[in-house]
């Protein structure tokens, strides 16, 4: 198991606590704002049960790579330059992300789970943790496994890891930040604030993690230049604890409140 990383820990306070107060998107919504505690608790525990999970996901990599893919094809992957795997990394990478995402929003049993991470009402980079543990850990399999099956080099991958992270912190978070023509490129604060958007017109969109323009190549992309999302949610019926929430997709009567379409409805 993985404990928390203090230098990480506290880099990112150090970063996005000063970041949202002088950049904020909503100046009124403070530091500790309603499920902070919660939100802590995603904060220090989630790392132990994601990094248990993704060792896992490492191993079957390993093997379904020695297994499917030839040992020269891995070998050469591997050998070039590192500014040519890394974009192509992270477009393999996404467009796992992007399948994977897209299907935890679709199948009832996985929507359950990911309920979880659309409870958040009120966005920064401390509710990016609030995620249900095996939702982080098939979602991220889903990136991890193939990148490394086709032998991807440790640096190269070890790059991606870094991006991913603190990609997924920015957009969560509450600023207010202009990406300019690249945000039809790399997902954004703008872009995924969208996705967590109570609002009928944006369910079901914007799945990217970090390359915006799969969501306009799939016909997903909702982000209006104009505006930004006045609510955040699910009126699904998720409980507001750490440990109800670990339990909530297991609950049997939680079948009869998920539907096939547009599962963010009530």
């Amino acid at each position: 198991m993985l404990l928390p990383d203090p230098i990480s820990i506290i880099l990112a306070m150090l970063i996005f606590i000063p970041l949202e107060r002088l950049l904020a998107l909503r100046h009124e919504q403070g530091i500790f704002r309603k499920s902070w505690q919660l939100d802590s608790i995603y904060f220090l525990l989630n790392g132990i049960f994601i990094g248990a999970g993704l060792k896992l996901i490492l191993l079957a990599a390993l093997v379904l790579g020695a297994l499917l893919v030839p040992a020269q094809f891995r070998a050469w992957v591997g050998s070039l330059s590192f500014w040519i795997q890394l974009p192509v990394l992270l477009l393999v990478s996404d467009l796992g992300f992007y399948a994977a995402h897209r299907m935890f929003h679709k199948i009832p049993w996985l929507w359950r789970f990911h309920a979880v991470h659309h409870s958040i009402e009120e966005m920064d980079w401390l509710a990016a943790h609030r995620v249900h543990p095996l939702d982080q850990i098939l979602t991220k399999g889903a990136s991890i496994l193939p990148i490394i099956a086709l032998g991807f080099s440790p640096g190269a991958i070890a790059a991606y890891a870094a991006l991913y992270h603190w990609q997924a912190l920015l957009i969560h978070s509450n600023v207010k930040i202009n990406f300019g023509p690249l945000a039809h490129i790399f997902a954004s604060p703008h872009f995924h604030h969208w996705h967590h958007a109570n609002h009928k017109e944006a369910y079901d969109k914007n799945f990217a993690g970090q390359l915006s323009f799969l969501d306009a190549l799939f016909g997903t992309m909702h982000m209006p230049s104009e505006r930004m999302p006045e609510r955040y949610g699910t009126n699904m019926p998720v409980p507001k604890s750490y440990g109800s929430q670990m339990l909530y997709p297991l609950q049997p009567d939680v079948y009869k409140s998920v539907k096939q379409a547009t599962p963010q409805e009530p």
